[in-house]
């Protein structure tokens, strides 16, 4: 499992029973592995590429609302 990164685990944790955030956190996954499987794939088509960057800039997209509630709660905790 990707965990969306090193030290997001720690920051994961922070935030562990954020409906929101873990369901981000499973798509984050799910989209990893789905760009997985069109970079295993031994022949990949133009549309195959097209599909890739659609679910790279959904994964980066997912990754920023994450960094996004991650800044806002170590703020919150630390004011």
């Amino acid at each position: 499992m990707e965990n969306y990164g090193q030290g997001e685990d720690q920051n994961g944790q922070m935030l562990s029973g954020n409906e929101q955030f873990e369901q981000w956190s499973r798509q984050h996954l799910d989209l990893q592995q789905q760009i997985q499987a069109i970079e295993r794939r031994p022949y990949v088509t133009e549309a195959d590429e097209l599909e890739e960057q659609r679910l790279k800039k959904l994964k980066l997209h997912l990754k920023e609302q994450m960094n996004h509630m991650l800044l806002s709660q170590g703020k919150a905790t630390h004011t």
